[in-house]
């Protein structure tokens, strides 16, 4: 029997009864897209893409309610299709298939005919559509990509743009949303009009889009922002940075816990809490990742952490996050960040980090996609997640040298690409991708006692 907790003991008249959990009862849909909804597209490889790029939603999930047996859900797309690039002058970049993209919320519903998404809604500010291209390196919080076009032309970077990764109801009529890029977090309307916008405030000398929340966020790894979103009873909405800061350029290997955001919207205070990853679990502490997180009550909130395990396989468990002990990092972190700590020290020093327990390995009930992405509370007993199908697309070498990758190779200025500093014929080609991956999937789990 797979059991999504170990065990509970029950004790009646002073003897011990063992009682195991039973085996969640799961129910797994392909999510269809009734309206046909696609991404517009003219490209290069229009041929392979002759309806245009599926719709790539599935980056964060909130349940919205149930009516006649109908489950309905909201959903957010990311930055838009992109895929992996050559180096450029020794910095990263990204091919962005359809440059023009804006981040989108949809609908789910979910009933016994299967799973549809309907109804898309795209974002917008003030000044009309938003982007989902990256943020100029003036401003703190750029990943310092450089964007490119799917004939590697380099396209310009913007002020506006969002990589959305969750979405949480604002317990009215609009939502929060959060984002890899800043990271943000977002006060939107529900006709996707961003009402208001937060990210690391400034020091001197440095320039932001937004600003609010705790200046050491900036240094988040790039595309590893803010993953996962969720609003506590008393409206505090809490985010999770999806892996370990990378302080000043020194942490990023070493650190041993990730960050919890607790952002009040009535009072504008923040607090920062230490999630302690698995620290045995991986070759390398960066393959380890937040997917995406749901409040249970108050004190208790989901979280799905995954990643390549020492195995090599993928990792995707569900723990129930205690905060209730946890301790605020702001008064630490003038001291020393967490982040230059092991566990041992960190609890040496007195701090706290979050509590927690499992409750699911996905792995052990069939779940084949490489990350889940989007987690949302039904009722005391039910969850649903959903894995993010990247638009469907794959960037392949073509007349590349054996066992290497898109990132080993160099752009020049000529448009070749160049291995170890020689010039090549190698060329990068986008091509749709198979079947799991091309997948949108949506499970709806439902266990045998409250969590």
């Amino acid at each position: 029997m797979k059991l999504s907790k170990l065990m509970a003991a029950l004790f009646v008249m002073g003897s011990i009864n063992i009682v195991l959990a039973a085996d969640p009862n799961i129910d797994k849909y392909v999510v269809s897209f009734p309206d046909q909804d696609r991404v517009s597209y003219q490209g290069l490889y229009q041929s392979q893409f002759p309806e245009g790029i599926p719709m790539g939603i599935g980056s964060g999930l909130y349940f919205v309610g149930e009516e006649q047996g109908k489950l309905k859900f909201v959903t957010v797309t990311d930055r838009g299709a992109n895929a992996d690039a050559p180096q450029l002058d020794g910095g990263e970049s990204k091919i962005f298939v359809t440059p023009n993209f804006t981040p989108t919320m949809m609908d789910i519903v979910v009933d016994e005919k299967g799973a549809v998404s309907i109804n898309p809604v795209s974002l917008k500010d003030q000044n009309g559509l938003i982007s989902g291209l990256p943020l100029s390196s003036e401003y703190i919080g750029s990943t310092h990509e450089v964007p490119l076009s799917e004939t590697l032309e380099i396209l310009s970077t913007v002020d506006n743009g969002l990589d959305l990764e969750g979405i949480v109801s604002d317990g009215k009529d609009g939502y929060w949303v959060c984002d890899e890029y800043g990271p943000f977090i977002a006060h939107i309307s529900a006709d996707g009009t961003i009402l208001k916008k937060l990210g690391p405030t400034p020091n001197e000398n440095e320039k932001a889009v937004a600003s609010g929340l705790p200046n050491i966020l900036k240094w988040r790894q790039a595309n590893r922002g803010f993953e996962g979103i969720a609003r506590l009873p008393d409206g505090t909405i809490i985010v999770a940075v999806q892996s370990g800061l990378n302080i000043e350029g020194e942490t990023k290997k070493t650190a041993e816990v990730t960050r919890l955001v607790a952002y009040n919207p009535e009072t504008e205070e923040s607090k920062m809490y230490a999630y302690p990853i698995d620290v045995d679990a991986y070759n390398k502490l960066g393959d380890a990742k937040i997917g995406d997180i749901v409040a249970l009550d108050q004190n208790r909130i989901l979280v799905i952490e995954q990643g390549k395990s020492k195995t090599n396989g993928m990792r995707n468990l569900i723990y129930i996050v205690d905060l209730s002990e946890a301790t605020d990092l702001t008064a630490s972190d003038k001291i020393r960040p967490v982040e230059f700590d092991s566990l041992a020290e960190i609890e040496n020093r007195d701090i706290q980090v979050a509590k927690k327990e499992l409750l699911i390995d996905l792995r052990d009930y069939g779940w084949q996609q490489e990350k889940a992405e989007g987690l949302a509370l039904i009722d005391k007993r039910r969850i649903a997640l959903i894995n993010d199908n990247d638009f469907g697309i794959n960037a392949v070498l073509k007349n590349g040298k054996d066992g290497t990758k898109i990132k080993d190779y160099t752009l020049l200025e000529s448009g070749k690409l160049a291995l170890n500093g020689e010039e090549t014929e190698t060329q990068i080609l986008i091509e749709p991708s198979k079947s799991p991956d091309n997948l949108s999937e949506l499970w709806v789990v439902t266990f045998d006692h409250d969590i």
